[in-house]
């Protein structure tokens, strides 16, 4: 890995007892304590995963979904899907009597039974080592006696006031005083911290019977959701097998479908056909291939990305050398491929982190809402904020992702993992929606074959073909856009950062952890 140049940034983080990266400093801190009391990467994850589930609670909470990859001494990589379900009431015909075409995001109807509690409660009984209480205890204690509101938090937040001004329970614990908390003001979560009290001591039992679910199927049967306390009740997360496709000398591993992991993988096979790292390549023609690839790759994802057991999804042809070669043989290098409608809506907002520990288990771990506080719909005694993922419907007869009885959406949230000679040596991941399989391809680009370091891979500035345009951020110079222009990109200029993410390189020759993250959120990487 290359030396950075100090007059920027920061530098990576190199430690040997263990990393954690997340997006807020007090998150990975938390991390940190818990593998330093003698915790493992589960427990520190879990730990650090409440917290953001407090401190950061338009990203995250404990009403969305999550996916998590693990590999056990940094050996190869297994995977948990975490995402929910809809309600078993939620048929297509159902919608249709209605007349609802288009699921909208402040409906009940966008959210689907929440799934990240059910995979932390089983991730913790499978490969965890301390008790929820010990694990959850700094997340209650932020909950109940209150959290510092970081910047990037702050200004996220402040953008929402229509948004939590629309469920009155929303509005009462999200705008205090009738407006949202100034960067640095102090807010606190009582019903949130008693909730996590009550799974700390009954486990998923106590998210999904009893007071809690009945707190959150009433909210939503009371503004027109299909929900049940049976649909709670029949909730669980699935082990599945990781998705992975070869870049250069590494293996990159995904979550399966439904998760867009693939999307990413395919963009990878892409550009392992071209010697990206050359100097024959300019900034110009790394950017160009690299939206090239995302047009093809996003196209596919549209096309063919659903729920695996209610939708035939053709992994093993998307993966294809086949599939790559055809893509590719539609690429030029001084001219653009047709834009294609992605057909799904664009959100920005969700949390991501990496845990290393001394026994070199690692973690790559990623929760969210979907989009800034979900649904904006509250269930005011349990403090519970409830996602959107059921945007990720169609109510499209025929269409992969139509709506169907406990069925579930596509989804974005991707959380990654690097192996070599079949050991891990990143958990990696990087935030944003819609943007992560790009965000996936340029990092692991950026440290394959042009040899950054984590925190630099990380901080590099980023492109991202979307919706027609060629969105650069503005450290990329104006020469490099004007390039891209006269190739025919629509180019336009980023108002805010695409993404965030989180990395850990494993050095096993020289036993060193070598963390970074995200600069355009208000995380760190820490280590010991």
């Amino acid at each position: 890995m290359r030396v950075r140049d100090f007059h920027t940034g920061r530098s990576a983080v190199y430690a040997d007892g263990g990393v954690a990266a997340t997006a807020h400093p007090l998150a990975t801190l938390t991390a940190i304590d818990m593998l330093r009391s003698g915790g493992n990467a589960i427990d520190a994850a879990l730990a650090a995963i409440a917290m953001l589930c407090v401190i950061e609670p338009h990203a995250t909470g404990i009403g969305g979904d999550c996916f998590v990859l693990y590999s056990p001494k940094a050996g190869m990589p297994i995977g948990l899907n975490g995402s929910g379900r809809a309600p078993k009431a939620a048929t297509y015909d159902w919608y249709k009597s209605q007349g609802i075409d288009y699921i909208k995001m402040q409906s009940p109807h966008a959210v689907t039974i929440p799934g990240a509690i059910d995979a932390w409660c089983r991730l913790h009984a499978d490969h965890g080592s301390k008790e929820l209480a010990e694990i959850f205890a700094p997340a209650i204690a932020a909950a109940e006696n209150g959290y510092r509101v970081s910047p990037r938090t702050g200004s996220d937040w402040g953008k929402l006031t229509n948004k939590m001004s629309a469920d009155p329970d929303a509005a009462k614990r999200f705008l205090p005083g009738g407006k949202p908390p100034a960067i640095g003001d102090l807010h606190k979560q009582p019903e949130l911290g008693a909730t996590l009290r009550k799974i700390a001591k009954g486990g998923r039992a106590a998210f999904y019977t009893g007071e809690v679910a009945k707190d959150i199927v009433d909210k939503l049967r009371s503004v027109g959701g299909l929900h049940t306390l049976e649909d709670f009740e029949e909730a669980h997360p699935d082990y599945v097998t990781p998705i992975s496709t070869k870049y250069r000398e590494y293996d990159v591993h995904e979550i399966p479908p439904n998760g867009q992991g693939i999307t990413a993988l395919i963009m990878l096979n892409v550009l392992a056909g071209y010697d990206y790292g050359s100097t024959k390549f300019s900034q110009a023609d790394r950017i160009h291939l690299m939206a090239e690839a995302a047009k093809f790759a996003y196209r596919l994802r549209n096309q063919h990305v659903a729920d695996p057991t209610q939708a035939d999804v053709p992994v093993d042809r998307l993966l294809s050398t086949q599939e790559a070669e055809s893509i590719r043989s539609q690429i030029s290098l001084n001219s653009v491929s047709p834009w294609t409608e992605l057909d799904y809506l664009e959100h920005k907002d969700t949390t991501y982190l990496s845990v290393v520990d001394k026994d070199r288990n690692a973690v790559s771990f990623i929760n969210s809402l979907f989009a800034a506080f979900g649904s904006g719909i509250l269930a005011p005694k349990s403090g519970v904020m409830l996602q959107n993922r059921g945007q990720g419907f169609r109510v499209k007869e025929g269409h992969p992702n139509c709506i169907g009885p406990r069925k579930r959406p596509m989804h974005t949230i991707i959380p990654g993992m690097l192996t070599r000679n079949g050991r891990t040596v990143m958990p990696f991941g990087v935030m944003g929606g819609h943007f992560q399989p790009t965000g996936h391809s340029t990092l692991v680009s950026n440290m394959v074959d042009l040899d950054m370091d984590p925190q630099d891979a990380l901080a590099a500035p980023r492109m991202w073909a979307y919706e027609g345009e060629l969105k650069l951020e503005p450290a990329i110079p104006e020469e490099v856009a004007q390039d891209l222009a006269r190739r025919g990109h629509k180019v336009a200029r980023t108002e805010t950062p695409p993404g965030g993410g989180q990395a850990i390189w494993i050095d096993h020759d020289r036993g060193v952890l070598i963390g970074g993250s995200e600069p355009r959120k208000d995380g760190c990487a820490l280590g010991y």
